[in-house]
């Protein structure tokens, strides 16, 4: 049997409640927005530098300031559905000093527009 390597535990640690969101059917030209929570369970503050995108499309917005062991802090995406049409579904790392990797992601359907 091998070693196990010791998980890291020092520092801070992201621990979202939920990382996925499924927005369902939308329409073409529709902005829905989520807020995903999440919970410093680290020993150290946790500092949330950037949230890649994949298009501009997709808004996040974050707390700027560190978030203390124990603290929570919100992360809130917009979409914007402007020209995306059919299937989408979008990652979203999480770039901070956590010890652990976390990204959010969601899906959604875009619906044509109905011709007025």
């Amino acid at each position: 049997a091998k070693a196990q390597t010791p998980v890291k535990t020092d520092g801070p640690i992201l621990t979202l409640d939920k990382s996925t969101h499924d927005f369902g059917n939308i329409t073409q030209g529709d902005v829905v927005e989520k807020v995903f929570t999440f919970t410093n369970t680290g020993n150290q503050p946790l500092i949330i530098t950037n949230i890649q995108t994949s298009c501009g499309c997709t808004t996040p917005e974050w707390p700027r300031n560190p978030i203390m062991p124990g603290g929570k802090g919100e992360i809130k995406v917009g979409f914007n559905s402007n020209g995306k049409l059919n299937k989408q579904d979008k990652k979203l790392p999480i770039i901070s000093n956590a010890a652990n990797d976390a990204s959010i992601s969601f899906t959604t359907n875009v619906l044509a527009k109905e011709a007025q």
